[in-house]
């Protein structure tokens, strides 16, 4: 990651049903949701298309204070009947990443094309969720790495063409299902042209990569307002560099030591706080004057986990939040069935 002049950020939204029947870990009511767009449109915040988000992180330009982007998962008929008249009230614009087969197969919660285009004529932006919401970072059985990069590869050029031919979009934007991805993966982004969102949390900025820019949710136990007003005003972390990147452990690594490295303009170090599975918040073992090091007690556990650590700005206004997101097999080399 490479140093950029200290500046506000943006803080991107993620959702996935907006219903009271859906399983509640990925929903937000509806009175929840029209409570948070209220919310949004009452206290000065400004929201702007994902677009306009990543364009702006490229040109390194400076964005705005309290700038806030929408972005829902999997293209569910709950965003179309009841997340779109609110959206639309507030003329807040947002973004859909679908994926094609469980379109395509007119499974009953999703939506269907007519909705898509319909929302695509209305200005919404339409972006890559892959083919079939598959588990990009996951091998075949028997599969080499060459393989692998190529079947994947050809799944996000699959999806793109289908969207652009279904919507006429083309924003070369994919949100990682399940929020997996690896360095080749990100390495393959980067070759292709394309922005990769995760679901690690964190505000994006000057600092992201662009190939995995964060997301809050902001449905199920993170829908609740007191500690969703927090993250809303939450800063890009000044990483100047941090190691290892790579979110998928190697075998056996499953206490990863991370190393981080800031500029620490608008930070004091003393006040950093860092949250890892299963632990209470901790400080971070500082190194040297700008770089910390961090590391679980315990093994993580199977699946996806997370390290976190926020400190407030010397502003007084917001805290600086950075997420690194982990995600391992079972001790057999096991993925977990979901």
């Amino acid at each position: 990651m490479l140093a950029a002049p200290l500046c506000q950020a943006v803080v991107i939204l993620q959702y996935h049903h907006v219903s009271e029947t859906t399983p509640k870990v990925t929903s937000v009511t509806p009175a929840q949701f029209k409570q948070q767009m209220q919310y949004l449109a009452e206290n000065g915040f400004k929201v702007v298309p994902l677009t306009t988000v990543v364009d702006t992180i490229k040109k390194g330009e400076d964005l705005p204070v309290k700038t806030v982007a929408i972005t829902f998962d999997d293209g569910y008929r709950s965003i179309f009947e009841t997340a779109r008249p609110i959206l639309k009230s507030y003329g807040f614009p947002y973004t859909l990443f679908v994926s094609i087969a469980p379109t395509a197969k007119g499974y009953r919660e999703m939506m269907s094309w007519q909705q898509l285009q319909q929302l695509a004529k209305e200005g919404v932006t339409i972006a890559n969720h892959s083919y079939g919401h598959e588990h990009l970072i996951r091998k075949l059985p028997g599969e080499t790495e060459s393989q692998w990069l190529a079947r994947v590869k050809q799944n996000i050029l699959d999806t793109e063409a289908e969207l652009k031919a279904r919507t006429g979009q083309d924003v070369k934007m994919l949100a990682y299902p399940y929020g997996e991805y690896n360095t080749a993966l990100q390495q393959l982004l980067t070759q292709l042209g394309y922005v990769g969102f995760g679901q690690q949390s964190g505000a994006a900025g000057p600092y992201s990569e662009l190939t995995a820019l964060p997301r809050f949710p902001a449905a199920g136990v993170y829908a609740e307002m007191n500690t969703l007003k927090v993250k809303l005003l939450a800063r890009n972390m000044p990483v100047v560099s941090s190691s290892p990147t790579n979110p998928e452990l190697a075998a056996g690594q499953w206490q990863p030591q991370l190393r981080v490295t800031l500029k620490l303009d608008d930070i004091n170090p003393s006040q950093m706080l860092c949250y890892l599975p299963g632990q209470p918040a901790t400080a971070p073992q500082w190194l040297t004057n700008d770089t910390f090091m961090i590391q679980a007690q315990n093994p993580l556990p199977a699946g996806r986990s997370r390290y976190n650590c926020t400190v407030p700005s010397k502003q007084g206004s917001g805290y600086y939040w950075f997420s690194q997101a982990w995600v391992r097999p079972d001790d057999r080399g096991q993925w977990l069935a979901e």
